[in-house]
């Protein structure tokens, strides 16, 4: 089995995600590759070197562009604030690494475009991680549209909601600086649902939009008496243009009682789907082809061996979890290594979202209807 030696830069939140599925992956995907923890990158040395003890990783660098260089180095994970994913992206592919980068893919259409030239020139491999494209149910659902389950498609709705800044003595990270984060509800929350637009239904051609900052200042980090201004959106809703298709989207950071509520219906001539990421093995199907006194809303739990990705898991009913889908991820990235194929989503997906986002941010502006400019 081929060793496939990634080294990762960064190593908070997300990079305890792909570790843990770097770690997990060839025991459930067999056949795949084996991937090697190499090389994890962070600033500050004492803090790399713990999160590499933790996590696995056989050793730390304080500088990412040591490690991209590294001829040990096959894969580059870049789970580092938006800010810098350009810069390490174009550095890695320039090096012959191939390259998976969190979302969103930049901060700008403008850095993802720059990406995606560079990816394309060197001719490396290039995913980003929109992990929710991978839980079984969204696959799932993707399959029963591509079967033409719900016949044309009328609507596509999408919510993702959290609670976790409503305190506005809740610290001024680095979420809520503009030149870090490049947006904030927006990018953090709405990259996700605008992906899965695009995943199950197609591409956001025009938006209308506005945007929030209902706490406009908050204390720095460890400074509680000092405060700084917001500089990124807290909430924002748009409508999309989809083809024939309206689609409507909605993110908040401010959604009181939401942890991690990512809520999607699609409404089509033959039947609608429903999900709730709160509730990510369930599918909720109608099927509009019925006889009309069986038609109602059916609850399939998608754990069953026929279904997305569950035959490499438990067996029928035992559910998984949120960190299953960074699994199939990372399992689908090093098959296509594998069987030197491309793998979905690119970094033309990342731009084709950070398309979308920066009309959503000139329509706010503007207060009229956006073009998404590719």
């Amino acid at each position: 089995m081929a060793e496939i030696r990634i080294g990762m830069v960064g190593y908070a939140f997300m990079g305890k995600a792909h570790s843990n599925a770097w770690r997990q992956v060839s025991h459930f995907f067999p056949g795949v590759g084996q991937p090697r923890l190499q090389s994890i990158c962070g600033r500050t040395r004492a803090a790399v070197e713990r999160a590499a003890a933790e996590l696995g990783w056989a050793s730390v660098e304080t500088d990412w562009r040591k490690l991209v260089t590294r001829d040990d180095i096959d894969v580059v994970d870049i789970v580092t604030p938006g800010d810098s994913h350009a810069e390490i992206a174009i550095a890695a592919a320039r090096a012959g690494k191939h390259v998976i980068c969190e979302k969103p893919l930049g901060n700008n259409a403008s850095e993802a475009r720059a990406m995606v030239e560079a990816v394309d020139k060197a001719g490396v491999r290039n995913m980003v991680l929109f992990n929710y494209r991978r839980v079984p149910a969204i696959s799932f659902a993707k399959q029963l549209i591509e079967e033409d389950r719900l016949g044309r498609i009328f609507h596509f709705r999408a919510q993702y909601l959290q609670d976790w800044i409503v305190d506005p003595k809740f610290p001024r990270l680095w979420r809520l600086d503009k030149t870090v984060a490049g947006s904030g509800a927006l990018g953090d929350l709405g990259a996700h649902i605008v992906d899965l637009a695009h995943f199950l239904v197609g591409q956001v051609e025009a938006v209308t939009a506005q945007t929030q900052t209902m706490i406009p200042e908050r204390p720095l980090p460890g400074k509680p008496e000092q405060l700084a201004p917001v500089t990124v959106d807290d909430s924002a809703q748009f409508l999309g243009k989809v083809g024939a298709t309206t689609a409507a989207f909605e993110v908040s950071r401010l959604a009181t009682g939401r942890k991690n509520c990512l809520m999607l219906e699609i409404n089509g001539s033959k039947g609608s789907l429903r999900f709730n990421l709160e509730r990510l093995n369930e599918l909720e199907f109608y099927d509009r082809t019925q006889p009309e006194r069986l038609q109602g809303w059916n609850n399939i739990l998608v754990t069953q061996k026929d279904q997305p990705y569950i035959t490499h898991w438990w067996p029928d009913g035992h559910i998984l979890g949120y960190e299953h889908s960074f699994v199939h991820a990372m399992a689908d990235f090093l098959a296509s290594l594998q069987g030197n194929q491309p793998v979905r989503p690119d970094f033309k997906d990342g731009l084709a979202c950070n398309a979308v986002l920066d009309a959503v941010e000139a329509s706010a502006q503007s207060g009229a209807w956006a073009k998404v400019a590719l």
